[in-house]
């Protein structure tokens, strides 16, 4: 019997990086996937190809208003076909990209699924040939998540759809439903309006995005509003039930208020549950809590050797947060000095239209914390290069400690703003002041200045405003 330093089971984007990693490092790896691909989730079915059809359902949005930059473009028209053939041909160049980077660094591939026949021993059952059992001195756990269903709601693939379902559509419905306004929800929302689909979001919280910072929520919503995209927050869906055109949603506010949409297609975005089946953790002395394998700050389980990464875990469900805790694996198995991941400044993105970036605390949060707050505030309205863009749209929010001048956290909404979160973690991580960060000169013009202008707005000192 085969027998690896590590062996990672799942070669999402935890799974794989883990395990280049490690192999760089000088421990021989291997890595098991049941897919007929590498890359999990995000390169196959969400991420890569999310990103792909919102970019080309931005442009068909652009397109349709170029004639005042002088560009006259006639009878324009959205090809769902040709969208989804560039999507696969992104995916799969992606997939193989994997697959030889893993090669390049002799990372041992085993096609199947991977289940503990002992704390140090991982049985490989592949979907055609025989099984087979290699040994372990250390295993990381990097299986993913699946979208979460309702007790009462259902996936049917074809009227009640979750975000796989979604890529594939071969037309854009002509109404869509879309229960829950995390990132997903309100991503696809963008996309199919875009598309000429008439989008109604339900939310059973306050605000649309509800674990940003509300200002940024709020924001959100006057961007939707603008868009015609309709919402119902403070509301749950009590029923969906088959109707003349599609499905019948019962929706209830928080009054008490009942009443019915009929919808052609329903997108059900209530999260994504950890994936654990057919591992066998029972006989690796391991259990889950609320679906979870609890781990400690170095990802590691009550079995010393034994890691778990990524959304197997109870911490955000992102896919650079993942690569970040494979890679802390990596190197704390390879005697490496370590220092746990940073939870508290992990940047969120969600490429909705206009797109939001946070890292860092809120106000909210930072008030609750006990910070006496200070706030600046800057528009992409009185910024250059945004007008030359068009993207004059949201605003950039620094959350400071007012006594140390300290950024505890930043929250963006407006174009590219997952671009620009960047910069704003290595503030934080590098405990910047508000003064600090108006003190780096940045380029004009670029829409980045708003960074600058924020952080000089937080002395009620901003230039441009």
């Amino acid at each position: 019997m085969k027998e690896y330093d590590v062996v990672v089971i799942g070669s999402g984007p935890g799974g794989y990086v883990a395990a280049i990693k490690a192999a760089q490092l000088g421990l021989e790896t291997a890595l098991v996937e049941k897919d007929d691909s590498f890359g999990g989730t995000c390169l196959n079915v969400g991420c890569i190809p999310t990103k792909v059809m919102i970019h080309s359902s931005e442009l068909y949005e652009e397109m349709s208003h170029v004639r005042e930059h002088g560009v006259v473009v006639e009878n324009i028209q959205f090809d769902m076909q040709l969208m989804h053939k560039r999507k696969k041909k992104i995916v799969t160049k992606l997939t193989k990209g994997v697959a030889y980077l893993l090669k390049k660094n002799k990372v041992t591939t085993y096609p199947g699924r991977g289940s503990f026949v002992d704390p140090h021993t991982i049985a490989i059952t592949p979907g055609e040939g025989e099984p087979e059992q290699v040994k372990a001195r250390h295993v990381i756990i990097a299986t993913g998540s699946v979208p979460r269903e309702l007790p009462h709601i259902k996936f049917d693939g074809q009227k009640i759809l979750n975000s796989t379902h979604m890529l594939d559509l071969p037309e854009p419905p002509e109404s869509l439903a879309v229960i829950g306004a995390g990132a997903v929800g309100v991503e696809f929302a963008s996309v199919y309006s875009f598309l000429g689909s008439q989008v109604t979001i339900i939310e059973m919280l306050p605000h649309l995005l509800p674990l940003e910072d509300e200002e940024i929520s709020q924001e959100l919503e006057k961007a939707f509003k603008k868009r015609k995209i309709d919402y119902h927050l403070h509301s749950v869906v009590e029923e969906v039930r088959p109707g003349d055109k599609g499905m019948i949603l019962v929706v209830k506010d928080k009054e008490g208020n009942v009443q019915e949409l009929q919808m052609e297609k329903v997108l059900l975005a209530v999260g994504r549950a950890p994936y654990t089946d057919g591992l066998a953790l029972d006989k690796a002395g391991l259990a889950t809590e609320k679906g979870f394998i609890p781990v400690d700050e170095h990802c590691r389980t009550r079995v010393s050797h034994i890691f778990a990464i990524g959304d197997v875990v109870a911490t955000p469900q992102l896919a650079h947060l993942a690569s970040a805790e494979g890679i802390m694996v990596a190197r704390l198995i390879a005697g490496q000095p370590v220092h746990p991941v940073n939870y508290a400044n992990v940047p969120a993105c969600t490429y909705s239209f206009p797109q939001v970036g946070s890292t860092g605390l809120t106000e909210q949060a930072a008030r609750e914390k006990g910070h006496e707050v200070k706030i600046g505030k800057f528009p992409f309205s009185a910024i250059g290069k945004a007008m030359i863009e068009d993207s004059t749209e949201g605003f950039i929010k620094i959350v400071t400690d007012a006594r140390l001048g300290e950024v505890l956290g930043v929250h963006i909404i407006g174009a590219i703003a997952t671009e620009h979160i960047s910069e704003m973690v290595l503030a934080i991580n590098l405990e910047c002041t508000a003064e600090e960060l108006a003190l780096a000169i940045h380029p004009h013009p670029t829409i980045s200045e708003a960074l600058m202008e924020a952080a000089h707005a937080a002395h009620d000192l901003a230039v441009h405003i």
